[in-house]
């Protein structure tokens, strides 16, 4: 298999996605602002009306926190409680970024924005140092394997531009990242609200000999991150065109999750287990050589097998797990009502949808001190555990370490209709 000749980055303008996270009043808001306004991805009328908010509130500077808090409960409270997805390009890479909550409360906020990340981008007050929502957010990092973190250190400006306080600020920070299997960390110093090393170097911190942030973040290396190998590819819907004219069209329709199609290729469905090859690959634009993630397309077989929605085309050799019992991390997201050993929900992991009972609650985690609580019977609003649970149907599955789409599922409640958990599979079978 020639996966690695797969030009990804070459097929168009690369997408970066990126979290942001850290405690409250750490500046994320800020510096989010100050991304779009140093790109120029602002419309004039966006920039005048910030400045007549900061006007009206007194504020001595341009308040770049404002473009990012859009809901009012946000800009009266001064604070963030809801993803906010903002984007903005520059001549290299586009972007995508989650703005994500500080609060400990809007935790599960936080999983939502970075759970399908590339990188997560941590805020820190340079006065403050590290505290417990830094730890909370770096484990959460962690945990949906978000492939790359940048430590920032902010408001630099407040600490006189000190070395002593930045290296001492990265060294507690790459320490506790030590302990979590952390990937690629970056640290860098910045002034968000005065835009020191966030475009460019800033002349403020001559000791400082690395990239600014936007630098970073338009040459920090992804393609590599995507599995190529896995092929993995869900069935989302069956085209059968009703037309009198195409009678023996029959086209399976989806987004590669992993690994690469190209027509000729031999491959499994499952559940059924039956083989094939590909006879044809085809997108909005016409046919295609090859499919990576994360196209969407059409993969016609050159036999007639029974697939349906939920199903997964693989290889015949490399196929994910089919089980009906799996351990999970779950975090918890329902306000009203805890997980309870014993409690029926809807599965909803990739294209199928199954239903699932919890058998078993093997401990909850203290995401501060990595504590495994064996005795706790439930889990409450963003609290995170390990669990053990059994579908109705067979889940197609890998492990989340391996492949974050396969890995990953929600659990959704029956009564309520309401997403009330994220989960990332550890264990099948």
């Amino acid at each position: 298999m020639t996966a690695s000749v797969v030009p990804v980055e070459s097929r168009a303008m690369d997408l970066l996605r990126f979290a942001t996270a850290g405690s409250v009043d750490d500046g994320k808001s800020t510096l989010i602002g100050r991304l779009l306004y140093d790109t120029k991805s602002l419309f004039t009328d966006q920039l005048a009306a910030v400045e007549a908010v900061s006007a009206a509130r007194g504020d001595e500077y341009t308040n770049l926190a404002l473009l990012t808090d859009g809901l009012r409960a946000e800009r009266e409270q001064g604070i963030t409680i809801d993803v906010a997805y903002r984007y903005f390009a520059t001549p290299r890479r586009k972007f995508i970024i989650a703005d994500t909550p500080g609060h400990i409360q809007y935790t599960r906020n936080m999983v939502t924005g970075a759970s399908t990340a590339d990188l997560a981008l941590i805020l820190v007050d340079a006065r403050k140092g590290l505290v417990e929502q830094s730890r909370r957010h770096a484990f959460l990092t962690s945990l949906l394997r978000v492939p790359h973190l940048v430590l920032c250190v902010n408001k630099m400006d407040l600490v006189d531009w000190s070395q002593e306080v930045f290296e001492r600020i990265a060294d507690e920070f790459t320490a506790f990242a030590a302990k979590l299997e952390a990937p690629d960390l970056t640290v860098v110093p910045i002034s968000a609200l005065q835009g020191d090393n966030i475009a460019a170097r800033s002349e403020k911190m001559p000791w400082y000999e690395g990239p600014s942030l936007l630098h970073h973040l338009e040459h920090v290396h992804i393609a590599s991150d995507r599995n190529l190998v896995d092929v993995r590819f869900p069935v989302q819907y069956v085209i059968r065109p009703q037309s009198t004219t195409v009678t023996d069209y029959r086209g399976y329709a989806g987004q590669v999750a992993s690994g690469v199609l190209k027509p000729g290729d031999e491959v499994m469905v499952l559940p059924s287990g039956f083989t094939s090859r590909i006879a044809a690959i085809e997108t909005a634009d016409g046919p295609v050589e090859q499919a990576f993630p994360p196209m969407s397309v059409t993969v016609r077989l050159a036999d007639e097998i029974d697939i349906s929605r939920g199903d997964l085309i693989c290889r015949p050799h490399n196929a994910p797990t089919v089980a009906q019992d799996i351990e999970a991390m779950l975090c918890w997201m329902d306000e009203t009502r805890p997980l309870r050993v014993g409690g029926k929900y809807t599965v909803k992991h990739t294209t199928r949808t199954a239903r699932t009972v919890v058998r078993g609650l093997q401990y909850r985690l203290d995401v501060n001190t990595l504590h495994r609580d064996e005795a706790a019977a439930e889990l409450k609003l963003n609290e995170i555990g390990r669990v053990r649970l059994r579908t109705t149907v067979p889940l197609l599955a890998d492990e989340y370490r391996r492949n974050r789409t396969t890995g990953g599922f929600i659990l959704i409640d029956e009564a309520t209709n309401r997403t009330v958990a994220a989960g990332m599979i550890v264990e099948t079978g």
